[in-house]
């Protein structure tokens, strides 16, 4: 039976580096998939200047990337990107409608609008921490989490990752790789999803193809300032390794017991109705 699912995420390219791969699985199966953006990211690192001409063409890239993934519709909700200063906030340049400082409840209701318009049966979020700490990710998971209840939609998944594995890689890699003096082991101790946590972990090797071809649409976040992007250097990841590294995406439901271990968005979980 086909359902619907909503991905919502703060900045376009977020859906290809967390996501991309369950879209494309749940587009290939049938399902109605929609991708809601809160802001454009026009204050996001890139090669181009700060405000209308990137967001144009994050916006453009956005629209590339959903087709690849098989999308059904996109939703911009024309927030402003709060951008991410060094200390971990939005700054005090931020624009007047930075989704930073939205009110709560009247953001909650506009995606919640979307949600009732179609009959979702899921909504993917961010953790509480909003992944690593962006304040426009964390405004995600409080505006998300709103939303769901407002328009109860059964299903609120909170996209993240394995912190436990990546900790541990990060570690050996300490050991053969210098990392630049601002890089902070510390900050990815709290970041994301602890293993015990997660609750879905979703097979995605059969669509990395996609989810390549997914991060690829976003060129302008692959380069940018004077230090290399997390994006570009995954995208020079050799395919067997890409798919090894890149292939399972992890999400935290929070209304299932602990324990729980699915391995499908829809999968039938303790407690669900029949």
């Amino acid at each position: 039976m086909a359902r619907t699912a909503v991905f919502f995420h703060a900045h376009p390219d977020d859906e290809a580096l967390l996501t991309a791969g369950t879209m494309a699985m749940l587009a290939a199966e049938g399902h109605r998939v929609v991708l809601v953006v809160a802001t454009a990211g026009e204050r996001g690192l890139a090669d181009l200047p700060h405000g209308e001409e990137l967001a144009e063409a994050r916006t453009a890239e956005l629209y590339a990337s959903a087709a690849v993934l098989g999308v059904a519709r996109v939703v911009l909700l024309g927030y402003g990107d709060s951008g991410l200063t060094e200390s971990g906030d939005g700054g005090t340049d931020r624009p007047d409608n930075a989704f930073i400082d939205a009110d709560i409840e009247e953001a909650a209701h506009r995606l919640a609008t979307v949600l009732k318009d179609e009959n979702a049966d899921l909504l993917t979020i961010y953790d509480p921490a909003g992944g690593y700490g962006h304040p426009d990710h964390v405004q995600v998971h409080r505006v998300g989490s709103r939303a769901a209840v407002i328009a109860g939609t059964p299903i609120l998944l909170e996209a993240t990752v394995n912190r436990d594995p990546l900790l541990k890689a990060l570690r050996l890699a300490q050991k053969v790789h210098r990392f630049p003096p601002e890089f902070d082991m510390r900050s990815f101790e709290l970041a994301y999803s602890p293993g015990d946590a997660i609750t879905h972990r979703v097979n995605v090797r059969k669509y990395t193809r996609q989810k390549r071809a997914s991060m690829s649409a976003h060129a302008t976040q692959a380069s940018g300032g004077d230090s290399e992007r997390t994006l570009g250097v995954m995208l020079r990841t050799p395919g067997p390794l890409y798919r090894l590294v890149f292939g399972t995406e992890w999400y935290v439901r929070r209304d299932l017991p602990p324990g729980t271990r699915l391995k499908h968005p829809f999968a039938p979980a303790p407690g669900d109705p029949a």
